[in-house]
């Protein structure tokens, strides 16, 4: 996740150099340890509050024009939202608390990418494994999680900053990313961001709809009559809430290039939502407050 500064698919044509690139090639084919709970990713990845910064990822990852082609072509989020966002949350969970099981993810999701090609806004080809844009999906977990700590969590410090910096690396490991893709070290990180941001992203029809509060959104898949009935009151609030936090965990140089507007109010606003979300969410009792796959997961490894 990201800091205030600069704070995962496709072909050739998108030139997006990463630095790091000096990996040996015993490192590269190296089999991707699995996460365990002294990580920090095993903390903050099953919590509840995911549900609310995920969706600035997901931002950042469809404004690279090469990612929001393929999902504005490809996706099923416009026609079944719920499933897709349950797909993909349940696919992250696994990255982290799956174990073994989680390299097998990581090789099953580029499997379902294979067949994900099209052309770009700019003309320019795309394939959704191609490696500037594939690392790039998962390089924006990185500046988000650091947003994440500072509004939701509590901030990290340069030694936390690059804890987390090695834990990503070792996440795109375990998605197949290669390690000359990666950036080998926060500074080059954050060289690469800025990169990418002016280089890259645009507002594409994707953002647009994912930043758009009045956008058509059927009620949960299950859901009771009681919801159902309500769901047109409800729906409203519930997306200018989402379309608000997601705004704010945006990195500012992010917002700028995609020409979101955030004012001095908007920080105050946040800040508070966030002191509300830091004192009540810690207080919930385990099984509220950890997705199942995180709870079941730290029930077992305290077994």
């Amino acid at each position: 996740m990201d800091t205030g500064r600069a704070a995962q698919s496709a072909g050739e044509a998108i030139p997006a150099p990463v630095p790091g690139g000096d990996r040996t090639l015993s490192t590269e084919r190296a089999e991707p340890l699995p996460f365990t709970p002294d990580t920090l990713l095993w903390d903050m990845t099953g919590d509840i509050r995911v549900l609310l910064y995920l969706p600035a990822a997901l931002v950042l990852q469809v404004a690279h024009p090469a990612v929001g082609a393929g999902v504005d072509e490809h996706s099923v989020f416009r026609t079944d939202p719920w499933g897709r966002a349950r797909r993909s949350l349940d696919s992250l969970q696994l990255w982290i608390y799956g174990g073994d099981r989680a390299v097998e993810e990581g090789r099953r999701l580029r499997r379902l990418h294979r067949e994900i090609k099209g052309t770009d806004t700019r003309g320019r080809p795309y394939h959704a494994l191609s490696p500037a844009p594939y690392a790039w999906v998962h390089a924006t977990g990185f500046p988000v999680f650091l947003r994440a700590a500072e509004y939701l969590f509590r901030p990290f410090d340069e030694a936390g900053e690059r804890r987390l910096h090695a834990e990503a690396r070792r996440l795109g490991r375990i998605l197949g990313i290669r390690e000359r893709d990666m950036p080998g070290s926060v500074e080059e990180f954050w060289t690469y961001f800025d990169a990418v941001v002016h280089d890259e992203l645009e507002r594409t029809v994707v953002v647009e709809e994912l930043l758009d509060p009045r956008r058509s959104v059927p009620p949960p898949d299950g859901a009771g009559a009681a919801l159902r009935l309500l769901w047109p009151v409800l729906r409203p609030a519930l997306l200018r809430l989402q379309v608000f936090v997601t705004k704010g965990l945006l990195p500012p140089v992010a917002r700028e290039r995609l020409d979101i507007p955030w004012t001095p109010r908007d920080e105050r606003r946040l800040r508070l939502f966030g002191r509300v979300v830091r004192t009540v969410v810690p207080r919930l009792p385990e099984r509220l407050r950890y997705l199942p796959v995180a709870y079941a997961a730290r029930r077992a490894a305290r077994a």
